[in-house]
């Protein structure tokens, strides 16, 4: 069974239109079928509206496009569900070329509009030669996906793949959502070329360019530690080398000191954004939004609370000693007093850091279940 479904919210001028159409495909294809709009609320009347043009129609009281979705794919009734805006931008006449990559084996068929093209008038100038591009290359490089298109609003899925994804955002960003966790799921992935018509509404679109585009690129860097955190903090401390071996050549002895207390800092920094990187892995992998690395359990062996605070201490011990040498011993040499004072003040720093972040990892690790094969525990919720 196959099912056409339509988010809806204030769609009266087209949804007519859009479920007439749509049933006229469907009658084209020997295969058992069904409309369906997924309501947000609507207080036009376009709940009505698609009944009368032989919709069959679900309430979402949640406000969201990516809430009104969730809703639909869940009373969905097909096996293969086509999902498209209800402002009459997409063709469902694609239908038969989406559902042949669903029978030879694809999981999710994407929509690329700039393979298939774009009317006149279709896309904001700023959606089709900045948004849209950068994002879905900040997508194909993030998450290694060979994706055209990741925001065309029209695609297909197996219902019951979709569904094992466990999707969770409500807005607009529930698109990227959807690329991203089939990807790390390791979903079978393709794409078909789609026509962009210009909207049958007539009115403001629901779309927010700048908000909606902000949303998109915060969700594929929350999913993504490595880019967010981890290569930023790598970047900090090449920067702090190649910082701190030009300082050490200066003849200035002052311009020496800012130098190195910046190479100090930015070393913090830049330990706290891989910490915070290391800690954003796990509680993705605890929680299931993030697939579990290779070698993810066998490190938590080798990487435990007790390693983690005797680390700490030992830094924190080497550090105090080498303040208390350069406060104590008047006779060096005054540069090498207070760079080794610099020096002391980092290990310090970092020791103590390293002790809370080891408590930190130790308390993400728990789990009320346990995991007796690996040592240690996994907060886990229940699968629904």
């Amino acid at each position: 069974m196959v099912t056409i479904l339509f988010p809806c919210l204030n769609e009266s001028a087209c949804i007519t239109a859009c479920v007439s159409e749509a049933k006229r495909i469907l009658r084209k294809i020997p295969v058992s079928s069904e409309v369906l709009v997924a309501d947000n609320n609507s207080s036009d009347g376009s709940v009505n509206m698609a009944k009368k043009a032989g919709a069959r129609v679900v309430n979402c009281d949640v406000r969201g496009y990516g809430a009104a979705l969730a809703c639909g794919i869940s009373a969905a009734r097909g096996r293969y569900v086509l999902m498209l805006d209800a402002d009459g931008s997409y063709d469902p006449g694609s239908l038969p070329d989406f559902l042949d990559r669903l029978v030879d084996g694809d999981q999710l068929v994407l929509g690329n509009r700039f393979l298939g093209g774009i009317e006149r008038g279709a896309m904001p100038w700023i959606n089709r030669y900045l948004g849209n591009p950068v994002l879905s290359f900040l997508g194909r490089r993030m998450f290694g996906l060979k994706i055209g298109d990741f925001h065309c609003g029209i695609r297909a899925f197996q219902r019951k793949a979709l569904l094992s994804l466990n999707l969770q955002s409500l807005g607009m960003e529930y698109a990227s959502e959807m690329i991203v966790r089939g990807g790390l799921a390791r979903l079978r992935i393709g794409e078909v070329p789609v026509v962009l018509r210009r909207d049958r509404r007539g009115g403001p679109s629901h779309l927010r360019p700048w908000r909606d585009g902000w949303r998109h690129l915060r969700f594929l860097l929350l999913f993504s530690p490595r880019w967010l955190f981890l290569g930023p903090g790598l970047g900090m401390a090449l920067v702090t080398l190649a910082m701190g071996s030009y300082g050490w050549r200066l003849p200035n002895e002052g311009c020496q000191e800012i130098i190195f207390l910046i190479c100090c800092n930015t070393f913090i920094a830049g330990y706290q954004f891989v910490l915070f990187g290391a800690m954003t892995q796990v509680f993705g992998v605890e929680t299931s939004f993030l697939p579990t690395p290779r070698g993810y359990d066998r490190l938590f062996r080798f990487i435990n609370l007790e390693r983690g605070i005797f680390a700490g201490c030992g830094f924190v011990g080497v550090g105090l000693c080498l303040l208390f040498h350069s406060v104590t011993n008047n006779e060096i040499v005054r540069i090498i007093s207070w760079s080794t004072a610099l020096v002391g003040t980092l290990l310090v720093s970092l020791g103590l850091q390293t002790i809370l972040a080891s408590f930190m990892f130790s308390f993400l690790g728990m789990s009320y279940k346990g995991k007796a094969s690996s040592g240690r525990m996994v907060l886990k919720a229940d699968s629904p």
